[in-house]
Order: structure tokens, then C-alpha cells, then sequence
């Protein structure tokens, strides 16, 4: 093999090592729990307006404020104590309808009942 075969075949398996080596850290590291959220502090909803803002609740202690993100940074839009807040699955409305019963609203059909679904036998 040339000498640029074997620095190429080098590199590779170098990169390769790396690669391996970074998968088993970041694979250990997540199953003891680096990275995990601790403390006072949670994320209770976000709400996109655009591709690059959204505003989200933020519970702080018994605090939930409500910020604004953008790509000028983080502003303070309001707060309230935590027990005013109702319950999360409230906050989320009625429950989300599949894509398949909101496009046959749109169509204006229904589902036919299992007894057309099949063709009469003669």
C-alpha cells in the first residue's frame, strides 16, 4: 500500500475510534442522568408564533412566568402564582382530531358504514 493509502486508511480508522469513543461517553453520560433537568425550575408549555418567536410558561418555584423568545433574546411578558394556573391538559384545549377526520371535515364526506364497504354478493 502507498504511503497516502495508509494515511488515508489511518485517518479513517482514527475517525472511527473518535466516533465510537464520543457515542459511549454521551451513551454512559445520559444513563446516570447528566443532563437531566433538576431543581425549581420546568417548562409548562410553548406556543410557536413564527419560525424564530414563540412565547412559553416558565414554572419557577411556585412563580410561572410568561416569557417571550426571539432572536433578540428573552422578554418578561407576565407573571402569575402557580395556583391560578389551571391544570396543564386544560391549558391544551380539547383534544387534538386526526389528519384523516379533519381532511374528510374539509371534503365534506364521511366514513360509509361496513355494510356498503363490501359489494353485494349475487
Amino acid at each position: 500500500m502507498t504511503s497516502y493509502g495508509s494515511y488515508v486508511l489511518e485517518t479513517f480508522v482514527t475517525l472511527l475510534a473518535v466516533s465510537a469513543l464520543a457515542f459511549v461517553l454521551l451513551y454512559g453520560a445520559r444513563r446516570i442522568g447528566i443532563g437531566k433537568p433538576t431543581g425549581g425550575l420546568a417548562l409548562l408549555g410553548r406556543l410557536p408564533l413564527d419560525s424564530r418567536r414563540s412565547v412559553v410558561l416558565v414554572k419557577v418555584a411556585e412563580q410561572v412566568f410568561v416569557v417571550g423568545v426571539s432572536e433578540a433574546g428573552l422578554t418578561k411578558l407576565g407573571e402569575m402564582p402557580a395556583k391560578d394556573l389551571p391544570p396543564i391538559p386544560d391549558l391544551l384545549g380539547p383534544p387534538k382530531q386526526s389528519f384523516r377526520s379533519v381532511l374528510r371535515g374539509a371534503l365534506g364526506t364521511t366514513k360509509p358504514p361496513k355494510s356498503e364497504d363490501k359489494e353485494p354478493s349475487p
